[in-house]
């Protein structure tokens, strides 16, 4: 990777110290269709703020986050989130929400306002959030956490989260991106990375205890460019 003068003159300003840079940043509403059932319209939201998104949505992610940590298999977490917490580390930076449906207009569209927690059961697919993976000067390093809604897994739709990764992450600023904790277990991600590009940059031995495991698991690290 070689990183342009002034790409490196805007890095050197260290302007993801906070999260402020990021917060700046305005990414559009993406409109797409599914690569394994292209009739299906699906639009990705950015939020850089919880408090862009409706209550409700919130409501939703936050099960799925707490699911996702109650299986204990992919996330390291032991115990679930109560709300305040999921919020103040999910919305750390950036999310990306993928809903069913043609939102080019976004949360500001009437159709999705005032709407129930059912509603966007149905609705969401899955999101992902895009932050900082070190502090300080190598902020300009990201990492990504991604989910997708238990109820619609076996869509592609962790592919096409992790395709859209690829497109917002530069978008956002960062030049590399860095997955810490892949289990070596967890078949089905590593798929997803090794095919959008990604190379094994490390590997972690008996790092984790998960349920179902009768063994330390050990976990790959990913990285790739961005720019």
């Amino acid at each position: 990777m070689t990183i342009t003068q002034e790409k490196f003159n805007q890095l050197e300003t260290l302007p993801f110290t906070d999260t402020k840079f990021v917060r700046n940043q305005s990414i559009d509403p993406i409109v797409f269709t599914l690569a394994k059932d292209p009739s299906k319209i699906v639009t990705l939201l950015c939020a850089t703020s919880h408090e862009q998104v409706p209550r409700e949505l919130i409501d939703v992610l936050h099960e799925e986050y707490n699911y996702v940590i109650e299986e204990g298999r992919t996330y390291p977490y032991h115990e679930p989130f109560d709300y305040d917490h999921f919020v103040e580390s999910w919305f750390t930076s950036a999310v990306f929400i993928l809903i069913e449906g043609d939102y080019s207009d976004g949360f500001a569209n009437p159709e999705l306002k005032n709407k129930s927690v059912e509603f966007w059961k149905e609705k969401l697919l899955g999101n992902f959030y895009v932050k900082p993976n070190y502090t300080g000067r190598c902020s300009h390093v990201c990492n990504g956490g991604f989910i997708v809604n238990h109820s619609k897994r076996g869509l592609g739709l962790g592919k096409e989260l992790g395709k859209q990764y690829l497109i917002v992450a530069p978008q956002l600023g960062f030049v590399y991106s860095v997955f810490n904790l892949v289990f070596e277990t967890n078949v089905a991600s590593s798929k997803i990375w090794d095919s959008l590009g990604f190379e094994k940059i490390g590997f972690v031995k008996n790092v984790a205890v998960l349920k179902g495991e009768n063994k330390l698991v050990g976990a790959i690290m990913y990285g790739k460019d961005l720019v």
